[in-house]
């Protein structure tokens, strides 16, 4: 259902699971809760650092295959990291 909010009061993409680009390169996989004044607070997050040998690409289909491996519980990524966001499955549908 297009535009259904799972937890009324909350914003569209609380709950799902998403894809931040960071302008840093790293990529950020995990499920969205808020927009705060620091940042993107983000669950049970996956970070994948282009350093580390392993394209974007190959990263997601693996995530997408295995699901997140969380590196971190809680992530607030800062506004000025963001320079995309979208849903999971419509980076790897």
């Amino acid at each position: 259902m297009s535009g259904h909010v799972f937890h009324p009061g909350h914003e569209e993409l609380h709950g799902i699971t998403v894809v931040l680009d960071g302008v840093s390169g790293r990529t950020y996989v995990g499920r969205y809760h808020e927009r705060t004044d620091t940042g993107l607070l983000l669950h049970d997050v996956g970070v994948h650092d282009p350093a580390s040998g392993m394209t974007r690409e190959e990263y997601l289909r693996r995530t997408t295959k295995f699901g997140v491996r969380a590196d971190h519980k809680h992530l607030v990524v800062p506004h000025d990291e963001v320079a995309c966001l979208v849903r999971l499955n419509e980076v790897v549908g």
